[in-house]
């Protein structure tokens, strides 16, 4: 099983890791504070998430990208090669309300990602619900909560696919990142927000 890594405990790092913990799927969760600062959030996630440091979260098979927009590049400064590992972009260009969406030059957001994490296969998910959805569990009504996906590698999106459906959501891959991530790409993707359910 490949090992995993969450940058970033805020909202959705802490929901992402609470998910995680749920099915018992180890995975390392490091904060720009330092591991001690997270004992809390490990003691409530379960016994299959520890606190790392940056390096040791970003040293696995796949990392959670889950910081402040702001603060995503000074992050990823001075890792290690990725190397062709999977980074999950959770993150979208916000800035906290009422202020506007950061100006990235009309981009898709995953593309700036991927530039910042040269040599990481970049996939886009996690983003599109709002925080509090991913920290319910999955099934819903009889159906599971949908996850949309996208990126440019194949094989990483069928790990991501793979990881998504393991955690017990419903994926859907919505094609490549320039067009397929910005459907679901705040502030303006048609897809943003939702809170869908797959039944059958």
């Amino acid at each position: 099983m490949k090992s995993i890594g969450i940058l970033g405990a805020g909202h959705i790092g802490g929901a992402i890791a609470m998910r995680l913990g749920a099915k018992g799927i180890a995975a390392t969760i490091a904060n720009s504070r330092g591991p001690e600062t997270l004992a809390d959030l490990v003691a409530k996630a379960g016994p299959s998430i520890t606190a790392g440091t940056r390096e040791e979260a970003a040293s696995k098979d796949i990392v959670f990208l889950a910081i402040n927009w702001a603060k995503i590049e000074g992050a990823l400064t001075g890792l290690p090669p990725w190397n062709g590992r999977i980074v999950i972009d959770t993150n979208n260009p916000m800035q906290p309300p009422p202020l506007p969406a950061y100006d990235i030059g009309g981009r898709a957001s995953t593309a700036v990602v991927q530039a910042w994490a040269k040599g990481a296969r970049v996939v886009k998910a996690f983003n599109h619900h709002y925080y509090v959805n991913l920290e319910k569990e999955p099934d819903a009504e009889g159906g599971r909560r949908v996850l949309f996906f996208a990126g440019d590698d194949a094989h990483a999106k069928a790990d991501v696919a793979a990881l998504i459906d393991q955690l017990g959501f419903h994926g859907i891959d919505m094609g490549d990142v320039e067009r397929g991530s910005r459907t679901f790409q705040t502030p303006d993707g048609p897809l943003i927000a939702f809170d869908l359910v797959r039944f059958g």
